[in-house]
């Protein structure tokens, strides 16, 4: 199964039998509010917290999928989430709502693709009938813990993103009707040493291209394999700088092909800046967007490259720089 240094590749190829997308109110003023299965008015959702709302999201999105897969709770054999929040609670705390078995991962925003391929190594390994992978961000919660809160009116500079407000989840199974998992390539931890959390997208670029490139290597492909070629969430900055990146490394892809999660889901005239990021930007766009489109004829096949900056509160105070890592996802609709 596995490909070369980095990439799987799933003879059974796992199907993605149901998705699900829940947004907020900023996303639901955005490109592609349609796409979206819930979408709240409320930032607090209702909730007491910030935390407890993007909860919430997570908890509707992955209700959402099982549902809509036409299965119950107890029929998911696994749970795989990720978020941004300390110890990952907003996915720890939907795993008790749930009741399902649980594997907590983190790859900051990565986590919504690192989730997808391991949900579907177990699926395609028969470890699992079927899987749920799952990811959360909230842009209240995320601002003050990773930047200021956003009571504090801070000032952002041009490389900064907005995080979505969002959650998405995906119902993995061997079995019946969807698009299909048909290739994961994990990717490597690269830092070149910036440390600007207001420039995430000039930060992950690198990995990005790393793990793209280590994906067309290890399948002996080339880019026109793919209808789309999306990453997470590096924004304008992020995304102008990966595609230079491939160009000097001899991948002439073109801008219709190449795209980011961050750059689709907002409207141009949204004051989002360099665009979307957040562990539910790349969860929405591929759980609601992608799919449906896939699902309608539009795509066929599709390469999703989930980008996380791997810092925290913590490394920052201490002067580290942003160590970063993007997992890529081959799907298509046979």
């Amino acid at each position: 199964m596995q490909q070369g240094y980095q990439t799987w590749v799933f003879e059974n190829k796992p199907v993605i039998i149901a998705s699900a997308a829940v947004g907020g109110p900023f996303e639901a003023a955005g490109a592609l509010a349609e796409d979206f299965d819930i979408l709240h008015q409320d930032l607090w959702l209702g909730q007491k917290s910030y935390e407890k709302a993007e909860k919430k999201m997570l908890e509707q999105a992955c209700e959402k999928a099982i549902d809509k897969a036409g299965l119950k709770k107890e029929d998911v054999n696994f749970f795989l989430s990720g978020d941004l929040m300390n110890q990952v609670i907003s996915s720890s705390f939907t795993a008790r709502t749930l009741g399902c078995p649980y594997l907590g991962i983190f790859g900051a925003c990565s986590s919504s693709m690192e989730g997808l391929a391991l949900a579907s190594l177990l699926v395609n390994s028969k470890a699992a009938k079927n899987a749920l992978a799952g990811s959360s961000s909230h842009n209240a919660t995320v601002e003050k813990q990773f930047r200021y809160p956003t009571e504090y009116g801070s000032q952002k500079p041009p490389t900064a993103q907005w995080t979505v407000t969002g959650a998405g989840a995906g119902l993995i199974a061997q079995e019946g009707e969807g698009p299909r998992v048909v290739a994961a390539t994990i990717g490597r931890v690269v830092d070149m040493g910036l440390s600007d959390p207001y420039n995430m997208g000039a930060a992950m670029a690198p990995a990005a291209v790393d793990t793209i490139e280590a994906h067309f290597r290890d399948l002996s492909i080339d880019p026109s394999q793919y209808d789309l070629i999306a990453t997470g969430d590096l924004g304008r900055v992020g995304h102008r700088i990966a595609g230079d990146l491939l160009f000097e490394h001899g991948f002439h892809i073109p801008k219709e092909i190449l795209t980011d999660c961050g750059l689709l889901i907002y409207k141009e005239d949204q004051p989002v800046i360099a665009g979307g990021s957040g562990c539910g930007c790349a969860a929405t766009v591929t759980y609601g967007h992608l799919l449906n489109r896939m699902r309608k004829g539009e795509l066929k096949r599709i390469l999703v490259i989930g980008t996380g900056a791997l810092l925290s509160p913590l490394s920052y105070q201490q002067k580290e720089s942003i160590p970063c890592v993007a997992h890529a996802v081959a799907i298509e609709m046979i």
